[in-house]
């Protein structure tokens, strides 16, 4: 199949896979049948997934690394942004995630990868668990609880296998839900990442039977009489929003707001009802904004939302990575609720929920305070409120130290230390005044250098600009967020939000342009790929793989499809070539070149010397316009080795038990990975279990990880292990734990095949 022209330039399409794969397959049988198509979002979906199987251009991944989808949000344009996360050999890699760009027709459009180095690293940690939460503690000066430490890969230069350990308490007076890594072999701690944003302003559940949702009478003290969407059951109003699931307010130190009427506050800025009605019509209105500006559901992108607490006795307010909690100014006489805080604070959830989450580091975190200023912006001007008239200005309302703002988007510089432009110290500027360019840059784009009726923003390079308006300004920023990975910096979100506002405003180069000299603007220079005009930059292709892995003996043959695309432009000549192959391996492509859109037979031929393992074959298309790759799977293994044996005892699975069930393998040669592994038994919640596979040297694979509710049977479960250089003959375990109470069950089978 030929995919046909995406983005009108810069962006390649990357993977030419067809759209067939992700649609149903029609039995004869069925002939005469209505068939419902697949949806867009379905498409989309099964389109990245190949992809990222494939491991598509930036998805490269080793032998014993593969992708999990996390989350889909619906972006403009009709396109898709799928998020994942990497894993190597079953432990997750912090900092190794990536996103793919997709369309309602299957074309892939994109893919953008945080930058790790290759990983191999030994997955059995050389220090206990207890060891590691012990250090983790004691990084906070008051720990409230410490979650189980994990296991997990830390990528990046140099990635290691590290214990995260998320200790919750306060660090000197400031709360602190605080990602401890652990190194698994030291000891030492490799990094930490703090839940918690504090804006450091001065330097529940859908509703249920019998709930009525109600329009409720509030008097703000920001912005006067509004109306706020409450809860009705029995005849007790509360503070809590049932149509927006979790937007909820309460004291800091108390429950939820109810009472028998449905007025709230009075007008007072002392009073901690009122800052309640100000928070939630503030966290309605940002979600309104978020659906009718955006498309996008909820504060999470899923629907859901976060609660919220006033009477924080700090000059500050927080998001705390699942609250937002709000303090007063330093005169007391008001609370710092403001429409723009609020959003602000509830931006920050908008960040840690798009992909790549909150991420870590001066440069990110500044990004990040830049989002919540953004949002701020963007909800007040959807509001366009009497009172609190719309503005650029952070925080005006609540003077919180009497001196006014506490950041001024059109010029940073209003505020000593915060500065105006991009430059080489901004990774290790503190994160509110790294907070400076970008929303330098979004004033710029949204209302331009010297807009009527709102102040005017010098640039840094001289220049002038008109700006496009807030509404475009927000899409096209949010759709470049939306690419966002965990080593998100300012040269990728110039690159993102360019390809955004191409893919938003296809018919038009106004867009593109102000987006790209508004960065110019603020010192951000291009970064590498990204879009270099509004017009087509010439011809492109794609290229893609199906199947992207195969299992063979020594001396067999695997094949496999090469598919290519024409992506723009007039149809190209595709050179096509394989490296990484194994030893004593050949790769043959029949046709050896083909016209983009065109398919080519891949052959791997090995011989009786090719060891057995896995390896990563990389497949790479070469054009006139460039060259694109996908990776391509291949499983040696012997007939004697591949083989299944099984234990058939039955062990109890009860409350906080711990089950070993060893196997015996008398196979020859290395396991090959990955290793199948079929379990079948009774468990009244099989999401309690958490289940792992000790090879015969001791070291220890995660089979299953527990999970949430509702709970399910656990029944005949099929799992795919990978493993490094393990022996395949000796003692494999199956270990089960039973991490919760009050369920019950029995482990009759288990198999492994080797």
């Amino acid at each position: 199949m030929t995919v046909q022209q995406g983005l009108r330039t810069g962006l390649a399409a990357i993977a030419g896979l067809a759209l067939s794969a992700a649609l149903p397959v029609i039995p004869a049988s069925a002939a005469t049948a209505t068939i419902q198509p697949a949806s867009p979002d379905a498409v989309a979906a099964s389109a990245a997934d190949q992809a990222a199987a494939a491991g598509v251009d930036q998805l490269r991944k080793g032998a014993d690394e593969g992708f999990q989808r996390v989350g889909l949000t619906p972006g403009g344009g009709g396109l898709f942004y799928a998020a994942y996360e990497r894993t190597y050999r079953g432990l997750p890699v912090v900092g190794g995630d990536a996103v793919v760009v997709t369309d309602g027709a299957g074309r892939v459009r994109g893919t953008t990868a945080a930058e790790t180095a290759t990983i191999s690293v030994d997955t059995k940690a050389k220090i206990t668990a207890a060891k590691a939460a012990e250090v983790a503690r004691g990084q906070l000066s008051k720990v409230d609880k410490a979650a189980a430490p994990k296991l997990v890969v830390l990528a990046g230069n140099s990635p290691k296998l590290a214990y995260e350990v998320v200790v919750t308490g306060t660090k000197a007076s400031t709360p602190s839900n605080l990602h401890v890594f652990v190194d698994g072999a030291t000891g030492a701690i490799l990094q930490t990442r703090d839940d918690v944003k504090m804006s450091n302003f001065a330097t529940a559940p859908k509703a249920t039977s019998g709930e009525v949702s109600t329009l409720g009478a509030g008097n703000s003290y920001y912005v006067g009489n509004v109306t706020i969407d409450t809860t009705n059951s029995g005849g007790t109003y509360s503070m809590r929003d049932p149509q927006r699931p979790n937007i909820s307010c309460k004291p800091q130190s108390g429950a939820i707001y109810s009472g028998p009427d449905d007025n709230w506050g009075n007008g007072s800025g002392t009073n901690l009802e009122t800052a309640c009605v100000d928070t939630l019509f503030g966290v309605q209105t940002e979600w309104k904004m978020l659906s009718e500006w955006l498309g996008r559901n909820g504060i999470n992108g899923n629907g859901g939302g976060f609660p919220a607490s006033v009477g924080l006795n700090q000059v500050n307010a927080y998001w705390d990575g699942s609250s937002t909690t709000f303090g007063h100014s330093q005169d007391n006489q008001r609370q710092a609720t403001p429409m723009d805080v609020v959003a602000h604070e509830y931006g920050h959830a908008i960040f840690q929920t798009t992909p790549g989450g909150a991420g870590s580091g001066n440069e990110n975190g500044g990004l990040n305070e830049s989002t919540g200023d953004i949002f701020g912006a963007i909800t007040e001007h959807y509001a366009n409120n009497a009172k609190d008239t719309p503005d650029y200005d952070v925080g005006e309302g609540v003077n919180l130290v009497g001196q006014g703002p506490i950041r001024y988007m059109n010029q940073p510089s209003r505020v000593s230390g915060n500065p105006n432009c991009y430059s080489s110290s901004i990774p290790n500027t503190e994160v509110h005044a790294a907070a400076g360019p970008q929303n330098h840059w979004f004033y710029l784009l949204a209302e331009g250098t010297a807009p009527v009726g709102k102040p005017a923003s010098p640039t840094c390079n001289n220049t002038s600009i008109t700006g496009i308006g807030i509404q475009k300004a927000a899409k096209i920023f949010y759709n470049g967020l939306l690419k966002k990975t965990s080593g998100w910096n300012h040269k990728a979100a110039r690159k993102a939000t360019l390809e955004a506002a191409l893919a938003l405003y296809p018919t038009s180069c106004t867009e593109f342009n102000t987006t790209k000299a508004a960065w110019d603007a603020i010192s951000v220079t291009a970064a590498t790929g990204e879009p270099t005009s509004c017009t087509p930059s010439g011809p492109d292709f794609s290229v893609g793989i199906t199947p992207a892995a195969g299992t063979v003996k020594p001396g067999e043959s695997a094949t496999t499809t090469v598919n290519t695309g024409t992506v723009s432009g007039a149809a190209q000549t595709v050179a096509l070539t394989a490296s990484g192959l194994p030893a004593g391996a050949t790769a043959t492509f029949n046709p050896a070149s083909v016209q983009s859109g065109a398919s080519s037979t891949l052959t791997i031929a090995t011989s009786a010397s090719t060891p057995e393992g896995t390896s990563t074959i990389t497949v790479t298309g070469t054009g006139t316009s460039g060259a694109h790759t996908v990776q391509y799977k291949l499983t040696v293994g012997t007939g004697t080795n591949i083989r299944t044996f099984s234990n058939e005892t039955d062990y109890p699975l009860n409350d906080y038990a711990t089950v070993n069930s060893p196997i015996t393998s008398s196979a020859t040669g290395n396991a090959v990975s990955p290793v199948k592994v079929t379990v079948t038994g009774t468990h009244t919640c099989s999401e309690d279990l958490r289940i792992s596979l000790k090879a015969p040297d001791g070291s220890t694979y995660s089979v299953k990880a527990t999970g949430s509710l509702p709970c399910t049977d656990l029944g005949t479960r099929n799992y795919s292990v990978p493993v490094t250089n393990e022996v395949a003959a000796g003692t494999w375990t199956l270990v089960v734990y039973d991490a919760y109470a009050q369920d019950t069950g029995t482990l009759s089978s288990w198999s492994i095949t080797l």
